[in-house]
């Protein structure tokens, strides 16, 4: 009888795993609206490549494949056996480039695939939320193929492509940031003024002293540890530029005529921003190649090393986990969650993401006649977000990972090695830039066009 039940439950999730994003529901997922399921589902894709990337990248792990016998080439062998596996392709910044190559191909193929796709019915949202046993074949079957393509320039080349698409991905991760602290400032204000509790603007005010005092010890850190007094000149102008661009967002957020446009907007919005502008200067200065402005970075990290230097501890070593690398992953992994659940009523943010005004995630789940609880369909008269934007946000969100967990070291075709260049640190401080000045206009436009819409 068990064996029965086992088969049953089986076969119904098979039917999930070809069905649309409902199913997935099967009496183990709350009841939430077919978009955010769906949103969910795709970002685990991401996620679990990002898991794999990580693992292939860990250290020792090109030594522990050599030791299984008959599979690296220069391993360990079996007699009658050739070693046909090349590892230094499966593990280390080739792995991970190839494996992002991999996402980010993915999900510019379902970015093409749902252009102008307007609601549910339209046949290609049925792809869009169903058949994920085949869109994991998809993925599985890209990420082969991109392992078995010749070195050549490949990593080069493919080095500028995470560089714009990182760029591109920060200023996003900047807006998802301005429009999460928009949304917690004014859920803590209307409960502070629907229960008269001042404990909420005690929260809110705790809070924004907490991220300016931690963007002022970055500064303060930064002027000690990334500066000297005869060098360093980039440094201390991107530290002191921030410093004052961050000073002009707050002192504008505050304005009477800001207030009276936006009376949501204030300093916890800015301080969020302050605090996101210090680490992105960071990250900055963290890839400058002048190792006496960089105290954290081995400037040239060979995957040859030779007997000699392998008694040095200083080189031949990749250290991809440092500081910075992991907070990126943090708040790559906050936002691409706050991405496939947000349900945002800011208007100007929803038409940067190409999202509607929703409701929230929650909702009513229905019971089909197959006695399962599916998800609501939502989007039967218009789509609650871009599918293709979406996929698009992914797609640089790949190439993301892919600078985060190298390091934006830059491979050398001609060394084999991995080097750090200044364009990394250029692209870095000028997305931080025009995040700020987003952020800017998002408080002055209402100003700027009376006439036009903007809560």
């Amino acid at each position: 009888m068990g064996a029965c039940m086992a088969l049953c439950s089986l076969a119904s999730c098979a039917s999930c795993l070809c069905g649309s994003a409902p199913c997935l529901l099967c009496g183990c997922c709350p009841s939430s609206n077919n978009s955010t399921v769906t949103r969910l589902v795709f970002s685990f894709f991401l996620l679990l490549g990002t898991m794999v990337s990580v693992i292939m990248i860990l250290p020792g792990m090109e030594t522990q494949l050599r030791k299984i016998p008959g599979f690296c080439q220069g391993g360990t062998s079996i007699p009658g056996i050739d070693n046909q596996v090349n590892c230094d392709v499966i593990v280390g910044y080739k792995s991970v480039y190839r494996m992002c190559f991999a996402m980010t191909c993915f999900f510019f193929l379902f970015s093409a695939i749902m252009i102008r796709v307007r609601n549910s019915k339209d046949p290609r949202a049925a792809i869009q939320s169903g058949f994920w046993f085949f869109k994991f074949l998809i993925l599985v079957g890209i990420t082969v193929g991109a392992f078995f393509i010749p070195d050549g320039t490949f990593h080069s080349v493919w080095f500028y492509f995470g560089l714009v698409g990182s760029f591109i991905f920060i200023i996003i991760q900047l807006i998802l940031l301005i429009d999460f602290a928009h949304s917690w400032n004014k859920i803590w204000v209307e409960n502070a003024e629907e229960t008269d509790n001042k404990c909420w603007f005690a929260g809110l005010l705790t809070f924004t002293v907490l991220h300016y005092a931690l963007a002022f010890a970055a500064m303060v850190l930064f002027y000690v540890y990334y500066t000297q007094p005869d060098d360093c000149t980039e440094h201390k102008v991107f530290i002191s530029l921030n410093l004052i661009f961050c000073v002009i967002v707050s002192v504008v957020s505050i304005l009477p005529k800001i207030q009276e446009a936006q009376p949501h907007s204030g300093l916890l919005q800015a301080s969020i921003i302050s605090l996101y502008t210090m680490y992105i200067t960071w990250s900055a200065m963290t890839n400058n190649p002048n190792r006496k402005c960089n105290p954290s970075l081995l400037s040239l990290v060979s995957t040859n090393v030779n007997s000699s230097e392998t008694h040095d501890s200083s080189t031949g070593q990749v250290q991809w986990w440092d500081a910075q690398g992991i907070v990126g992953l943090i708040i790559f992994l906050f936002c691409t969650l706050y991405a496939s659940i947000r349900s945002s009523s800011n208007t100007q943010v929803n038409k940067l993401m190409q999202t509607e005004e929703g409701s929230g995630s929650g909702g009513e789940g229905v019971v089909g006649e197959d006695g399962m609880r599916r998800a609501v369909d939502n989007e039967e008269e218009a789509v609650s977000y871009s599918y293709s934007f979406f996929h698009f946000h992914l797609c640089l969100a790949s190439l993301y990972i892919m600078m985060t967990l190298t390091n934006w070291y830059q491979p050398d075709t001609t060394t084999q090695a991995m080097q750090s260049r200044m364009p990394a640190v250029w692209v870095k401080m000028s997305s931080s830039w025009l995040g700020l000045g987003l952020y800017l206009w998002t408080l002055i436009a209402p100003l700027i066009f009376p006439d036009r819409e903007f809560n």
